[in-house]
């Protein structure tokens, strides 16, 4: 799998250390973004992992700041991307399940590595369940066209 990285100075050292280790694990990893400077803007890196996954140049995409929640913010920005802020194995899974969330934003600072890790692999090794989320998904993709959700019939029947 083809998994672009992108950071900024908070989650850089957590970035190259989750990049290498999906390396080993025989994933390709792209590093996005100027983390050689002290210090840099998170919303340089979400736009360019960002992009990376809406244009099909990786197929999902982690971002890494200090708690996640900047990077979360301006990934949701471009259109396609479903970016998911977790911090644990569990939401991670579900974000993957019921979201379908092809970026996964991290805090680089409060998260232990092997942590990151764990984290990072039940997200990859989880697959989207379809069914009624799918139609959930399709409402999130209504109001990124400018769409109202609520126009897109609902089966009260199956929903949880």
């Amino acid at each position: 799998m083809k998994i672009a990285i992108g950071s900024d100075h908070r989650g850089r050292d957590a970035g190259a250390k989750l990049a290498s280790y999906l390396r080993t694990l025989g994933h390709v990893v792209d590093l996005l973004g100027d983390i050689s400077i002290e210090s840099c803007d998170y919303p340089d890196s979400a736009y360019l992992v960002g992009q990376a996954v809406s244009s099909g140049d990786a197929d999902r995409g982690i971002l890494l700041c200090s708690n996640g929640i900047g990077m979360s913010i301006a990934a949701n920005k471009i259109q396609g991307v479903r970016a998911a802020l977790v911090y644990d194995q569990n939401n991670a899974q579900k974000s993957k399940k019921h979201n379908d969330a092809n970026v996964l934003c991290l805090s680089g600072e409060s998260t232990p590595n092997q942590q990151l890790e764990k984290i990072v692999e039940a997200w990859l090794a989880t697959d989207f369940e379809g069914g009624r989320h799918a139609k959930r998904v399709e409402k999130i993709n209504a109001i990124e066209r400018g769409e109202n959700p609520t126009k897109i019939a609902n089966d009260h029947a199956t929903a949880r």
